[in-house]
């Protein structure tokens, strides 16, 4: 277990320590008792906790027992602290830790064990008095009493000055802080430790007292990890290309001898068991080789002449077709099964996937990151599980995976982050006492997730589409409410509130299918390029919860509207305007700040172009490259100017990646600015030539508006 720089403060498992001593310079003062609890996902475990007393093997002052009230009595026959130590480790299992002024405390663990000739590497640390300031910069001082005053926070009394108790208070104060760390964007351990190096006040007097600063993971420790390693295999790969096709169904009175030889013919380990030769997932169940022997070893000849109905495992556990492979490498092994029914948007079977199909592909933490996130229940959670996101991308890149296919995979993961979130809001209304939903829904994903192009800084584009509802005003309370739910679990699980309001939680990105119909003719109607900023993200959605064919109705019939009408292409178009690559007249990159912005730069135009022309030509794709593919197949525009475009993006696309990850190992928050220093030499001259292959994409579209 590690304290990931990326791993949010909300989703953090640490160890809350203190210690309670002979005085208070570390350099001198022995340890007379460690205490401890656990912070697992944003709470105190109070049931897991630690606490030895320490012989310090010389007097206690009068003065410190008179503080914390251990005496030389007390401690008599106490552990040694090298024993004591060891236990605490075996407590801390690797986690983090926490503290009030930890710093203090982990130099009297390095003091001790200079003294008892053991080895001492400081562990990751974070410092709630540290946090407190860059929480509240204008406190008159930092103690736990203060800041819980100021948080509002109750501390147990009757445990101060205790080691456990104070351990306890100091992990309240952190639980306390997290929330108002977030509002100055500070949300993972990485943000959290580069925000503090910056109290170069607090951290001298630290230096000056012999204190050891708390530390970040070292970038060794992440190595070491179980992502050290990674088959790329799976995370390039849908479930829909390895999966065995047709799927095998048997009516449910076939006998078991019957779905036996079936088997044997087909050469298949599995049959579904259904009155449909297409059913759905969730009507059907599964009789496996196992199975066979099973109720032959139970039953005995006899059982063979049974219907095969009667040793179907149920419910049939499945995986979408378009996923991923890794998430059904993931779901087989938190499930412990060895098949799985592969299905379509509708839910009806289309494939059959097995534990022998999976054989070559290794499970790991990396690969069960989207079945993680599928299971997690609540926000912190759900935070965890995509906390692992950019460290698959850090290997992926290492494993030289494309970064627009690492791209789909980040967007996957968004849009089964926004549909457990969803379930998680529906699970909320009912607790509220609002109620199932009032009508049939779909929940979409807009834009660059909806494109499959997101990358490790995405915010929140969402929205909702229902079915006609009886009582709108009624309907619309509850989508509303349940479009703040989705926004809040979303932004406390790592995606951020978007700022443009491109959120179902807002009433311009809700409604039912005929309010979308209404809109979307209200876009055609516009006159002016400005009219229509933040809706052309809306032609890229893709349906992630609910009712899948309510969604798949109308985006057909978004891109029709569209289709018929050109003069809403010639003002998607003018978006683009005279874009200008940001090139200076030799050819260098300019810079702002040391960084170049490679979204506005290069990705706007190339991506706008791309959906402009696909809404005009009625090319019904969402991702850039796919529509440009259909482009160049069409013979829209120059075969040689649509690949350039398609290499520019990949480019474009993996230069922003690299920095993100390496902004987020740093402790800062990633975005689409870049510093082509990273890129190397070579990187850089490919960043040069793709933005100059873009210099001229608004006045190509302008000409292929109107192409055959």
């Amino acid at each position: 277990m590690s304290a990931r720089s990326v791993q949010p403060l909300i989703a953090l498992d640490a160890v809350v320590v203190d210690t309670e001593t002979t005085g208070l310079d570390p350099a001198k003062a022995r340890i007379v008792q460690i205490g401890a609890v656990a912070l697992s996902e944003g709470r105190i475990v109070r049931e897991e906790r630690f606490e030895r007393l320490v012989d310090p093997g010389e007097p206690i002052p009068a003065s410190a027992t008179a503080i914390h009230g251990i005496g030389d009595t007390d401690v008599a026959g106490a552990a040694t602290f090298a024993d004591a130590f060891a236990a605490f480790e075996a407590f801390r299992q690797g986690r983090p830790v926490i503290g009030h002024t930890i710093g203090y405390d982990l130099a009297l663990f390095r003091g001790e064990c200079q003294r008892a000739g053991l080895s001492f590497e400081p562990p990751p640390a974070l410092c709630t008095r540290l946090l407190g300031e860059l929480c509240f910069p204008s406190l008159a001082g930092y103690s736990l009493e203060i800041l819980a005053s100021r948080l509002g926070v109750t501390l147990e009394s009757a445990g101060r000055h205790d080691a456990v108790g104070d351990a306890e208070s100091a992990g309240a104060i952190f639980v306390g802080l997290v929330p108002v760390l977030k509002e100055k964007g500070i949300r993972t351990v990485g943000e959290a430790h580069a925000a503090c190096r910056q109290l170069t006040g607090a951290l001298d007097g630290f230096a000056r007292a012999g204190w050891v600063e708390p530390q970040a993971l070292t970038p060794r420790s992440v190595e070491e990890g179980a992502l050290a390693r990674i088959d790329s295999y799976p995370f390039r790969h849908r479930v829909g290309d390895v999966m065995g096709q047709p799927p095998l169904v048997v009516p449910p009175e076939t006998t078991v001898a019957e779905a036996a030889r079936t088997m044997m013919d087909r050469r298949v380990s599995s049959v579904f068991v259904a009155g449909a030769d297409r059913p759905l997932a969730a009507e059907a169940g599964i009789v496996t080789e196992r199975d066979v022997m099973r109720a032959v070893t139970g039953g005995g000849a006899a059982a063979l002449e049974r219907p095969v109905a009667d040793f179907a495992s149920r419910p049939l556990e499945s995986v979408a077709a378009m996923d991923f492979v890794y998430r059904a490498i993931g779901r087989m092994d938190r499930l412990k099964v060895r098949h799985l029914a592969v299905t379509d948007e509708g839910g009806r079977i289309v494939g059959a996937l097995s534990a022998r199909d999976l054989l070559r592909m290794r499970a790991s933490d990396a690969l069960m990151l989207g079945d993680a996130i599928a299971a997690a229940k609540g926000a912190p959670a759900l935070a965890a599980a995509f906390a692992r996101m950019p460290e698959v991308a850090r290997r992926l890149i290492k494993e030289e995976v494309s970064a627009t296919a690492i791209a789909a995979v980040v967007s996957h993961e968004i849009g089964a982050l926004t549909a457990t979130a969803a379930r998680e809001a529906e699970a909320m209304m009912l607790a509220e006492g609002a109620g199932p939903p009032p009508v049939a829904y779909a929940v979409l994903v807009l834009g660059s997730v909806g494109r499959g192009e997101s990358l490790l800084a995405a915010d929140q584009d969402n929205a909702v589409v229902t079915a006609v509802p009886d009582d709108p005003e009624a309907a619309d309370a509850w989508f509303a409410r349940f479009g703040e739910h989705l926004a809040d679990m979303l932004d406390a699980a790592g995606v951020a509130y978007c700022k443009g309001g491109v959120m179902a939680r807002n009433p311009g990105f809700r409604g039912s299918i005929d309010d979308w119909r209404a809109r979307i003719a209200g876009w055609i109607a516009k006159t002016r390029p400005e009219d229509l900023l933040a809706v052309d993200i809306v032609f890229d959605f893709r349906a992630v919860h609910g009712d899948m064919a309510l969604a798949a109705t109308l985006f057909d019939e978004a891109y029709e509207a569209a289709h018929r009408a050109p003069l809403l292409a010639k003002l998607l178009a003018e978006q683009i305007g005279e874009h200008r690559p940001p090139l200076t007249l030799f050819g260098g990159i300019r810079l702002s700040e040391g960084r170049v912005d490679l979204k506005m730069g290069g990705l706007f135009p190339v991506v706008a172009a791309a959906r402009c022309l696909a809404l005009r030509h009625d090319i019904r794709l969402r991702s850039t490259r796919e529509r440009l593919e259909a482009l160049r197949d069409r013979q829209i525009g120059a075969a040689e100017d649509l690949t350039r475009w398609m290499e520019a993006h990949g480019v474009l696309v993996d230069a922003i990646l690299r920095q993100q990850v390496a902004d987020l190992a740093a402790g800062r928050p990633p975005g689409n600015r870049v510093d082509p220093a990273i890129l190397g030499r070579v990187g850089q001259a490919r960043l040069k030539a793709a933005l100059g292959d873009l210099a001229h994409v608004g006045d190509t579209v302008k000409d292929l508006l109107f192409s055959a």
